[in-house]
């Protein structure tokens, strides 16, 4: 059934992913699927990580400002800071493996995501967050996970490796706080 909401779109090498929510059953199944359908090529992969971490930071500067639980903005607030890193590691590694990497913009898919968040408030943007929180980091920890096994650039390979720790910590906490 995932498999029927992921569109890649080969001109902007984007990844879409319907945004229900999703029980842990189908998270699973949407990260086995995003990694089925993640991109090996180094411009597709700087493109989606660059998306996902905007996403993230973001999502986490709206849960600063909007969550009822201290716990979710301590964990925006984490984000935001752990998301920075790992945007400037893509970027510099990018620019090791000879690009001239654009600055990180939203796919069609993130920025639904964070309209839905900002239209969303009290245990309902709570809830939402949380939710959106585990179906991205699954997302992420796929496109990472198969970027580092079978991507184009050695430099690029690394950072992607180096991210995978840093969105399954995020993820185990995502799960903690659901």
């Amino acid at each position: 059934m995932m498999r029927s909401y992921l569109i890649a779109l080969a001109g902007s090498a984007t990844l879409i992913v319907g945004c229900a929510p999703m029980d842990d059953g189908a998270t699973s199944a949407a990260a086995a699927a995003a990694g089925d359908a993640t991109p090996e090529e180094r411009t597709a992969y700087v493109a989606m990580a660059g998306s996902s971490d905007l996403y993230e930071i973001q999502s986490g500067q709206l849960a600063q400002q909007k969550a009822q639980r201290d716990e979710l903005r301590q964990f925006g607030q984490m984000l935001v800071q752990h998301h920075t890193q790992t945007t400037q590691q893509v970027m510099s590694a990018a620019r090791s493996a000879g690009m001239n990497p654009p600055p990180p913009s939203l796919t069609p898919m993130h920025r639904r995501m964070l309209d839905d968040l900002q239209q969303a408030s009290g245990a309902a943007f709570d809830n939402l967050f949380v939710r959106q929180q585990i179906q991205a980091h699954e997302m992420a920890l796929g496109l990472h996970q198969n970027y580092a096994r079978n991507g184009d650039a050695p430099p690029l390979r690394t950072a992607a490796n180096s991210a995978v720790p840093i969105i399954t910590q995020h993820l185990e906490r995502a799960r903690q706080l659901d």
